[in-house]
């Protein structure tokens, strides 16, 4: 079984006692949590792990930066609770801030450079004190986007794309309530987040560059396992932490496209790093059937860990994976994974990178109906319509790229909304052409550089008119 860890961003403050029994089970847990209590305390903050630790269901609130801090000591106890226990992961994922923690995780950086970081993420945007609000919508990313557009405002946009039918705009305050008036109206369903610090948008372009220019810059490698950014929609490589926190300050975050992706190259286990499903949530929705666990919300979070250690031995060793790079547009690339990398410092460049949310768990969709090979001869129809053309695209489509047919928009760009990259493209486009006995459709790059299912679909109609009138 290939497990993909999986790391929330801005959540509310975990419960007292939570980490009590990975703490008195596990050296790596205790050591990581001294190491976070040693950097809070450094930054005059008191120690984090005291009230995880201890059955005391109240919520020392000194600020922001003890919440995040909190966050992060769930996260990466669990992280290490699951590799104890012969749980390794082929790719960890991170939510907004939650990227900070996979990089930790990944050994990326230190973790006590990650909880400097994470405080000083948290100082820079309380510095900036700006006006702002974070609305779930529960509608899928082009709605919201068309929804924050209405208002017309450079500061109010699309923030994350979660799910099918779950994102989040973020703007000014009275903006944001417009907009949830207005989503109303429509009948779709919103919900207000209760975050300290709304972000991903381009507001928060001050607090960026606050942040690259008071941050401390801190020793970092490729670390040992792979990383993957939503907001950059590649892997993390030899990129500087701070430019990458910093830049996601004003990013989008495509969770969905990152989650579906990886389901596509193999990954069949999805496994919540934090109290509750929240970024798993999305992944149910995103990919109905998946399987997700939560390890600390169930009444035996090691007894849960251990079931699955036992899944993933009986699945045999991970496949290899492939590390996404940036590639010029319409070109694909892959290099191996990495060795795990002798830590270096490196000057600041330019980049970009992740921060925080709350989320409301979206609506799931339909499970998805089992994947069904295609077949080497099919029969071939001089009469096709549309209609029938695009429900056979829609089940050949879903089948491979692991979709619910019905969430295959004809209008969706298969590459800018779905997530499909070329060389996916060019394999599904070679199917469609033996499926419907067209062969030069296979060489039409029209339809990889702005492809849809409809402008596919007429394609195929208009070439077998075309066939049936020879």
């Amino acid at each position: 079984m290939d497990s993909v860890f999986v790391m929330p961003g801005t959540v509310a403050a975990p419960r007292g006692g939570i980490l009590r029994d990975p703490h008195n089970r596990y050296e790596t847990v205790r050591e990581a949590l001294s190491r976070i209590d040693k950097a809070a305390r450094d930054m005059g903050l008191p120690n984090i792990s005291t009230r995880l630790i201890e059955h005391n269901d109240t919520s020392d609130r000194r600020g922001p930066e003890v919440q995040y801090l909190e966050i992060f000591a769930v996260s990466i106890a669990t992280h290490h609770m699951l590799v104890a226990e012969g749980v390794e992961p082929v790719a960890i994922v991170g939510q907004s801030i939650g990227e900070l923690w996979a990089m930790a995780a990944a050994g990326h950086l230190s973790v006590e450079d990650a909880a400097r970081l994470a405080v000083a993420r948290s100082e820079v945007l309380t510095r900036q004190s700006w006006d702002g609000k974070m609305l779930a919508v529960g509608v899928d990313g082009r709605r919201a986007e068309s929804l924050a557009g209405l208002m017309d405002h450079p500061n109010l946009v699309l923030a994350c794309e979660n799910a099918p039918r779950q994102s989040v705009i973020s703007g000014p305050r009275q903006l944001i309530e417009q907009v949830e008036r207005v989503a109303d109206t429509f009948g779709w369903p919103s919900l207000p987040l209760d975050v300290p610090h709304p972000t991903h948008t381009p507001a928060m372009a001050q607090a960026a560059r606050d942040l690259r220019a008071t941050a401390p810059r801190v020793p970092y490698g490729t670390g040992r396992w792979r990383v993957c950014s939503p907001w950059m929609g590649r892997d993390v490589g030899d990129d500087d932490p701070v430019d990458l926190v910093a830049g996601a300050l004003t990013a989008r975050v495509r969770m969905l496209h990152t989650i579906r992706e990886l389901h596509a190259a193999g990954a069949d286990a999805f496994v919540e790093c934090g109290e509750w499903a929240v970024v798993t949530k999305f992944v149910e929705a995103s990919i109905p059937g998946v399987r997700c666990v939560v390890p600390l919300s169930e009444s035996d979070p090691v007894e849960a860990v251990r079931a699955l250690a036992a899944e993933s031995a009986d699945a045999g060793p991970p496949r290899p994976y492939a590390v996404r790079v940036p590639v010029p547009a319409g070109a694909v690339a892959t290099a191996p994974v990495a060795a795990p990398p002798t830590r270096v410092t490196v000057p600041a460049p330019t980049a970009p990178a992740p921060a925080p949310v709350s989320y409301v768990a979206p609506e799931t969709p339909a499970p998805v109906a089992p994947a069904v090979a295609a077949p080497t001869t099919p029969p071939v129809s001089d009469g096709l319509n549309y209609a029938s053309v695009l429900a056979e695209l829609r089940t050949l489509y879903g089948d491979f790229l692991g979709y619910p047919p019905d969430l295959l928009g004809e209008d969706d760009g298969l590459e800018s909304e779905l997530g499909v990259e070329s060389l996916k493209q060019v394999v599904l486009l070679g199917r469609v052409s033996d499926q419907f006995d067209l062969p030069d459709l296979r060489s039409n790059s029209s339809l990889l550089s702005v492809g849809t299912l409809r402008r596919i679909a007429e394609s195929v109609v208009a070439g077998r008119a075309e066939a049936a009138g020879r």
